[in-house]
């Protein structure tokens, strides 16, 4: 498991970005409702996103390892950190699965998503196998009161109160995979409206969608200016 891992870390930016086109391979309905299952998924996907704006915003951990290898520098234990070992994944993996609803796509809910998941523990298990061997005691302990995957919200309330936010950091750090799945949830929206809709109907919200996708793409564009240009800073 430590192998694969380590060998999903060092491709992981070419493996995951796969899953987001898995999304768009036509698939049997998995709800009938599909109004019900967008607005789920997209509650679900921005919850994930939340997790992962609380969990940079209050500290940041480079997740990109070093040369592709994983890496860590300290061991970080604060913020969200001190109430699940892995918030960034579990923030991805709400995410990925609420895209997966959005698409209401049955092979990607029941093929896709395990995978997703499955990859994402072996790279956990390599980096806590890192870690192990890094801090020793120090990482022993941590996992020892602090669950890998299911947060612990005792405290949680403290632990906001206690911190500074860096809402500057977040956009920065965020802004890039943010526009991602969001410009996808809404091709997923535009593609099950023209399928499973009149075409009459749907040429009136084309509009709405256009509009829509215009928005994120501004706000993508005016984060990425102000990262470029050196006026926000994500340290």
């Amino acid at each position: 498991m430590v192998k694969l891992g380590n060998f999903l870390f060092h491709y992981r930016n070419f493996i995951f970005p796969l899953f987001y086109l898995l999304l768009f391979i036509p698939s049997p309905l998995l709800f009938s409702n599909s109004l019900s299952t967008t607005v789920a998924g997209l509650i679900v996907a921005t919850g994930g996103q939340l997790i992962r704006a609380l969990t940079i915003g209050l500290v940041y951990i480079v997740r990109g390892g070093k040369d592709r290898r994983i890496y860590a520098e300290g061991l970080v234990t604060t913020g969200i950190f001190s109430h699940c070992r892995n918030p960034l994944y579990v923030g991805n993996i709400l995410v990925i699965i609420g895209l997966g609803m959005v698409a209401n796509s049955i092979y990607f809910l029941l093929i896709a998503i395990p995978l997703f998941i499955f990859f994402y523990q072996a790279i956990v298990r390599a980096e806590e196998n890192f870690l192990q061997n890094k801090f020793g005691y120090a990482f022993t302990e941590y996992m020892q009161t602090v669950n890998r995957w299911l947060p612990n919200m005792n405290g949680i309330s403290h632990t906001l109160k206690s911190m500074n936010f860096n809402w500057h950091r977040v956009l920065v750090k965020e802004y890039n995979s943010t526009y991602i799945w969001m410009t996808g949830a809404v091709l997923l929206i535009i593609r099950n409206d023209y399928f499973q809709n009149e075409k009459e109907s749907f040429m009136l919200r084309f509009p709405v969608y256009i509009i829509i996708l215009s928005i994120v793409l501004a706000c993508y564009l005016f984060i990425r200016y102000m990262k470029k240009s050196g006026k926000w800073w994500g340290d």
